[in-house]
């Protein structure tokens, strides 16, 4: 892929990097060659970015030809509203006060080149602005009003940055060209973000899984990279992000996914489908209107708490909106159980989902790419528990998992699963449903859901994870084709 340093007037520009070629800028905005050139990422180095400049033009014009801009549209337009502004700022409010706060004057300016800055403490905070606002020379006024407060960030050009700067400039230019030129040398036709959290106990997927899923994107045409939430301001350097790490959407995993779909990456799970899924509220009303066979349900508030058991009968299960891996799902077999349950969730939320209790020995799960049923799994529920885990403080127990051929898994089943999915998106699902007594019923649909080796995959072994990074590759090419075509 080719790296492009788009300056306004090259004879200005000192920082030399192996394996990138430096364009002027308005060659890159008007000459032909740079409008067909199909894969590139471009770093926009302009003077000034404000609407309908040069530099404006060239992180416009970049992104409609299906490059890489940095900055990105999307920041250019962060940068200029102060409402961004002050939620960054009160985003970063702990490391902000932390870092600064040894300072005796009221107002302090710091540059940004890379997301690094010369005083080695106050990295973390370039990093973290960085991360919200990837450019690559920022600088940020920082004012104190009782508390510090971010109070200004803008771009700056070459000409502005300090001439005792200028070596420690090209050491942070060359780092971050270097780890991209090395990535670059790749033949893969695309570049993956996989957000991991090595620490999470519940990861949709174990490490071996993830290994599968480098190796299955490397077949497929696409170089992996594995990352964390520390990498928010390098999404603009990826084609595409697959998100590994249990989501939210009050959670820096939904941040990434937001702001990936901005950047133009393809994305899996995309922020409209963390919402969907990770809200059973929403869920339990889609499947209401739509007709999808669920099990009965009472969408509880505290005007309406009294009438859950006359509806629903005991015991039946309470359900948090946001609720994820069993986490958040109770039984409440009487009513003092059902009030004690009841006080806790309303307390957090306004709404909660009851449903009757349907008992069963295992739970289907059909994963769901694309609309298309994928594998198929049988969960059974933990020994002596009424869910397929059972979780006493850290420990974990889980019952086992039988994955089938899809043709051995009943037809209403798959209907069915497809049929919830498609309501959510056309994304990766999971699909939880019961088969009582000759009826199929969805419980619910999960974004996200896991890939562990050895389960999930059993079936499939690593047919699964290369169909999966084979979904990316066509969604990828799909957005190639629209680009070259519009």
């Amino acid at each position: 892929m080719a790296v492009l340093l788009v300056v306004e007037n090259p004879k200005n520009w000192n920082l030399h990097i192996p394996g990138t070629t430096v364009v002027p800028a308005r060659e890159y905005v008007a000459d032909p060659r740079f409008a067909e050139l199909r894969r590139a990422k471009v770093f926009n180095f302009c003077r000034a970015y404000s609407y309908q400049s040069l530099g404006y033009y060239v992180s416009l014009l970049a992104a409609a030809r299906g490059h890489l801009p940095l900055p990105s549209v999307k920041t250019l337009q962060d940068l200029r509203q102060t409402a961004i502004l002050r939620i960054v700022s009160e985003d970063l409010e702990e490391l902000l006060q932390r870092n600064l706060a040894g300072l005796q004057a009221d107002r302090f300016e710091l540059s940004i080149y890379f997301g690094r800055n010369l005083a080695q403490r106050y990295n973390r905070l370039a990093q973290a602005i960085f991360n919200h606002f990837p450019a690559p020379f920022l600088r940020a006024e920082f004012v104190r009003k009782g508390e510090w407060q971010l109070w200004s960030l803008r771009p700056i050009a070459t000409s502005e940055i300090p001439e005792n700067h200028r070596p420690f400039v090209i050491e942070q230019a060359q780092r971050y060209f270097e780890r991209r030129r090395e990535r670059g040398q790749s033949r893969l036709r695309y570049e993956l973000a996989i957000l991991v959290n090595a620490k999470e106990v519940d990861a949709p997927s174990d490490p071996r899984a993830i290994q599968r899923f480098v190796r299955a994107a490397r077949a497929e045409g696409l170089a992996p990279t594995l990352i964390d939430k520390e990498d928010f301001g390098r999404l603009a350097e990826f084609d595409a992000l697959f998100i590994r790490e249990t989501t939210s959407v009050n959670h820096h995993t939904f941040r990434f996914a937001s702001r990936a779909e901005a950047e133009g990456l393809v994305v899996i799970d995309d922020p409209i489908s963390i919402l969907r899924c990770t809200n059973k509220v929403y869920q339990a009303e889609l499947f209401l209107r739509h007709g999808i066979p669920s099990p009965r349900s009472m969408i509880v508030h505290r005007d309406n708490q009294n009438h859950l058991l006359e509806r629903l009968g005991s015991p039946c299960v309470l359900k948090r909106p946001d609720s994820s891996f069993s986490q958040g799902v109770v039984m409440a077999a009487t009513e003092s159980e059902l009030r004690q349950h009841l006080d806790s969730f309303l307390a957090k939320s306004e709404l909660v989902v009851a449903q009757e209790f349907v008992p069963s020995a295992f739970d289907w799960r059909v994963g769901v790419l694309n609309r298309r049923p994928l594998y198929v799994c049988k969960y059974f529920m933990a020994r002596g528990h009424w869910q397929i885990q059972e979780s006493q403080g850290s420990d974990r127990r889980y019952g086992k998992v039988n994955a089938l051929p899809l043709d051995e898994a009943p037809g209403d089943v798959l209907v069915l699963a497809t049929k919830a999915a498609g309501l959510i998106g056309d994304g990766f699902y999971g699909v939880d449903l019961k088969q009582v007594n000759g009826r199929v019923m969805v419980m619910e649909v999960n974004d996200n859901p896991s890939i562990d080796a050895g389960i999930e995959d059993a079936v499939l072994k690593n047919e699964l994870y290369r169909a999966i990074m084979r979904g990316f590759v066509e969604r990828l090419e799909q957005r190639g084709r629209a680009v070259s075509t519009s």
